[in-house]
């Protein structure tokens, strides 16, 4: 499509993304998703299959390892586990975790009440939390207060017309067979390392992994949950987001109707961008580990969490600011 210049003025200074291009837009209802790939970076250890929640000892208290041999682990920001016999708990901020190393994060969110215990790796699979809850998840990282998101759980709950409660399992796991419906509605490109996303032509997030094996774990996560929650609020009635067909009589006409679509799809999310909110946006750094920074991003429309190599994007999870929310 085009390299990202375009996106200098959404994420100005922190984060150059030179070198970076996106693909062919795809939607699925009120979700687009714009593939972006670029060049990988070697050395980082997949989250699903390197990072394992070793313990719940407590409310509020997350226990992770890095189970590779050799390289760092970054922990997706806003990653959450759903598992048997412990709370469901979902993480404020993203973390490094050397090879082998065991971390405990004493500010994690419960979001659901239940029993903490030892797991086995069958017992649990991992989300990230919905893009209308990770402003003012990220607002209260390093506060140690377990029940810290459950008002904010419950009026979501309450505006998808569900028990005002927080337990946000009411969503994640009672309607998971329809968000993860995203996952196969959008296909995940060969060389994809992230992607952006948009929710009724309104710029929602952008997400960047290291290399395209990171980004493949953290696919249905952040599809079907981090940003399929709100699409899937959002869907229009079947009747509506039905496809017109092409008006094509043969081979030729299809290729160039499909074409044209295309093309057509591609200057709407140019003209999206053009139209997302800008300002300026203060980088905290939070941690180091060896040439490897993990910074806070925050502004007026934007916050999120950024991993750079000097001046090199390594990671990214950065979303539209929820109105209403002022992230620290």
């Amino acid at each position: 499509m085009s390299d990202l210049t375009t996106l200098d003025t959404l994420v100005p200074g922190p984060l150059s993304l030179a070198g970076h291009r996106l693909g062919t837009p795809q939607r699925a209802g009120a979700l687009t998703m714009v593939p972006i790939s670029g060049p990988a970076y070697p050395g980082i250890v997949p989250p699903r299959t390197g990072v394992k929640l070793t313990r719940v000892p407590g409310y509020g208290r997350v226990e992770l390892r890095n189970g590779a041999d050799r390289g760092v682990a970054i922990v997706p920001l806003h990653m959450g586990y759903v598992q048997d016999q412990a709370q469901n708990h979902a993480l404020c901020r993203s973390a490094f975790l050397a090879a082998g190393q065991t971390l405990m994060f004493e500010d994690a969110c419960c979001v659901q009440q239940s029993q903490g215990g030892y797991l086995s790796e069958r017992d649990q699979w991992f989300f990230v939390l919905p893009l209308e809850l990770r402003a003012r998840a990220l607002e209260l990282r390093g506060l140690n207060a377990y029940s810290k998101l459950w008002d904010d759980i419950a009026d979501l709950n309450h505006r998808y017309g569900l028990p005002r409660r927080g337990h946000l399992e009411q969503i994640l796991s009672r309607h998971r067979a329809v968000l993860t419906q995203f996952q196969s509605r959008l296909e995940l490109q060969p060389g994809q390392l992230g992607a952006l996303f948009f929710l009724d032509g309104r710029f929602a997030g952008l997400e960047l992994a290291p290399d395209p094996l990171y980004f493949a774990e953290v696919w249905t996560p952040l599809v079907a949950f981090a940003y399929g929650v709100a699409a899937w609020h959002a869907e229009p009635p079947a009747p509506e987001r039905d496809a017109e067909p092409y008006d094509a009589g043969d081979l030729g006409e299809l290729r160039a109707a499909l074409a044209r679509d295309r093309a057509d799809r591609i200057a709407e999310v140019a003209d999206w961008l053009a139209a997302a909110p800008t300002g300026p946006v203060t980088a905290v750094e939070e941690d180091r580990y060896l040439g490897l920074t993990l910074s806070t991003l925050t502004g007026p429309h934007l916050a999120g969490q950024i991993v750079t190599d000097g001046d090199r994007p390594v990671y990214a999870s950065l979303f539209s600011s929820a109105p209403g929310t002022k992230p620290r």
